[in-house]
């Protein structure tokens, strides 16, 4: 069960990339060139990943991060490795009556059939702009919209959540304002039609509207670990 933190304030700090030995580079790079030939949509892009979590003050939150590729993940599956911690942001859509929304991840997918919110790894910046909250809140809106069709702006975003998981994983999760069930439907319905007249799969395979965490086990397919504990928060606070 991942903890809860409801911090005041949010700093994030780079720093240097994990050293990987040759021999382990070796070993990642052939688990990835097998990831890439059972699933041909992974890429090899650039990521953030969590290097350290600590409270910088009583109120605030210091996340130190790092640039790696996707690849990097695949020392998860090399024995005795240390792979690196997601670090990836979220956003809790809900309804005017409460519920929010997950959706299914498709086939096309690193997880396919995974119940979560709308949501990604964290993308590090281009050039010499800083990886701030902005941009977490930049991201998670981009998220939002290409993953359900529900285009919010980012400023009307708010961070309620950093989730951190006993794998060391790192969330950021943002509280978007409630919208009608209908557009929410009607938004991913469009989406996904549109993704299939292009020819390509989204990345939600369907959505659901849930009110409570009692829901959740009629959702079939695992669950991101998360899931539970940020669903039972909001509940208690966007359907009160």
């Amino acid at each position: 069960m991942p903890d809860l933190l409801e911090a005041g304030g949010l700093r994030l700090v780079e720093v240097a990339p994990p050293v990987v030995p040759a021999d382990v580079r070796a070993a990642m790079d052939r688990e990835w060139g097998e990831a890439v030939l059972a699933n041909p949509a992974l890429f090899d892009g650039p990521v953030a990943v969590c290097a350290g979590l600590s409270w910088e003050a009583p109120d605030d939150l210091l996340v130190a991060w790092s640039r790696v590729t996707y690849r990097y993940f695949a020392l998860r599956r090399v024995p005795g490795a240390t792979a690196p911690r997601s670090l990836f942001v979220s956003v809790v859509q809900p309804t005017d009556d409460g519920r929010v929304l997950v959706g299914r991840m498709s086939s096309s997918t690193v997880a396919p059939g995974r119940w979560q919110f709308p949501g990604g790894s964290v993308e590090p910046p281009t050039g010499d702009e800083p990886l701030d909250e902005s941009g977490l809140r930049r991201h998670a809106a981009v998220e939002l919209a290409e993953e359900t069709g529900v285009d919010v702006p980012a400023a009307d975003l708010t961070r309620c959540l950093v989730t951190h998981g006993e794998d060391g994983q790192v969330g950021v999760h943002y509280l978007a304002p409630p919208l009608p069930a209908s557009l929410l439907r009607g938004s991913f319905t469009a989406l996904v039609a549109a993704e299939t007249a292009r020819g390509r799969v989204s990345e939600f395979d369907r959505i659901a509207l849930v009110g409570s965490p009692a829901e959740l086990p009629d959702l079939s397919g695992p669950h991101v670990g998360y899931l539970d504990p940020v669903v039972r928060w909001v509940s208690r606070r966007v359907g009160s």
